[in-house]
């Protein structure tokens, strides 16, 4: 691979999501990433990264990482990609907004779908989708091995876990995609987690009170 894949994500709203901007600098090819808010500023940063937004990826369905896709979708007309399962939440985003007091209304139609163990190719750039049940059932990963780093989601955070006590959220199921999912990639593996820090594999297999737990 002739070049590192570009990332930046800004921090948005309310709930502190990270909303990505992801993409292959020699063919153009960009995608965003669970866009949670400030559409304006990740189209501008994508432009400064010299991206066009092909496609809207979004790592599960929940209100947070959901917030910002009308715009989105209205600002550069990509197709939206979500895994199956988690459909059930997609569909009642106005629902969840109303339980966390953030109107919104019914969601674009979806355009394409996740499957686990997807290879997909973003420019000269080669992910896998690995799907993450456990914070939601649907829940997917973008695991960039050439670069050595994953999009997590809401799976594992610098120093915690997502969170499991949402409709479809099982702690025992989260923990099982962790350990046989996550960790397995290798302790050098950058984390990009959907709320907080960036960390690695071995930092929270060393740190992390939820691994450490057993």
């Amino acid at each position: 691979m002739s070049s590192e894949l570009a990332l930046r994500y800004v921090t948005v709203g309310a709930f502190s999501e990270n909303s990505y901007v992801v993409g292959c600098v020699e063919s153009g090819r960009g995608v965003l990433i669970d866009p949670g808010g400030e559409v304006p500023e990740l189209l501008r940063i994508a432009a400064e990264m010299g991206l066009e937004i092909q496609d809207i990826w979004l790592t599960h369905a929940h209100i947070d990482h959901v917030l910002g896709l009308h715009e989105a979708v209205e600002t550069t007309a990509a197709p939206i990609w979500l895994h199956p399962e988690d459909r059930f939440l997609y569909d009642v985003a106005p629902q969840q907004g109303q339980a966390f007091g953030f109107p919104i209304d019914a969601l674009p139609e979806l355009d394409e779908s996740f499957e686990s163990g997807q290879r997909l190719q973003l420019g000269e750039h080669a992910l896998e989708v690995l799907h993450v049940p456990g914070h939601s059932p649907g829940h997917v990963a973008f695991w960039f091995a050439g670069s050595r780093l994953v999009i997590s989601g809401d799976v594992l955070f610098a120093g915690s876990i997502g969170r499991t006590d949402l409709p479809g959220g099982s702690y025992e199921t989260l923990m099982d995609t962790i350990r046989r999912v996550i960790v397995p990639l290798g302790d050098d593996v950058r984390v990009f987690s959907g709320h907080g820090p960036p960390t690695t594999v071995g930092e929270e297999r060393a740190s992390n009170p939820f691994l450490a737990a057993g």
